[in-house]
């Protein structure tokens, strides 16, 4: 796999099912609308074998979302454990404005825990922050994660530069 970078004229080659979130953040945008940024693990392959054994190439990645408006947050957390939102599937949805202004409603569907994202935006960008590693789960974690954006950087996991 050599893409790095995928935006919404992927999205029907594209699958997030099985995705861990670990962060998103919502920044300011021009006349009211904004900018929705998922930080996960994108699964760029799924390899599984005769003997039904699966590994997972993977890397982390952001998700951001252009021009979002009509933003709705549904995440509950109640009575479970915390832990790194797990995406079952995400949609896109023609609207009204979709052939004039180029606009989808979309939806991020989470498996775990069972909850959605739903807004409208112009489209995404999607683009890896470090190079996919095989894996034989469907997440990095979170100091894994860390180690290898770094060394893509040429930092340590720290923030400190790397020992010559």
């Amino acid at each position: 796999m050599t893409n790095t970078r995928w935006t919404e004229a992927d999205f029907e080659s594209l699958s997030w099912h099985d995705n861990h979130v670990y962060g998103l953040s919502i920044r300011e945008g021009a006349y009211g609308s904004g900018r929705l940024v998922l930080d996960l693990d994108y699964i760029t392959e799924w390899r599984c074998g005769l003997d039904k054994r699966c590994s997972f190439l993977l890397a982390p990645a952001d998700l951001a979302f252009e021009e979002v408006t009509d933003l709705e947050v549904g995440i509950d957390f109640r009575g479970i454990a915390m832990g790194p939102l797990s995406i079952g599937e995400i949609r896109r949805e023609v609207t009204e404005q979709t052939g004039k202004f180029g606009r989808y409603r979309w939806r991020i569907v989470f498996d775990f825990p069972k909850s959605e994202i739903v807004f409208v935006a112009a489209g995404f960008v999607q683009e890896l922050r470090a190079a996919p590693v095989e894996s034989p789960q469907q997440f990095l974690g979170w100091e894994e994660r860390q180690r290898r954006c770094a060394a893509e950087q040429g930092v340590a996991a720290d923030g400190a530069a790397p020992r010559r």
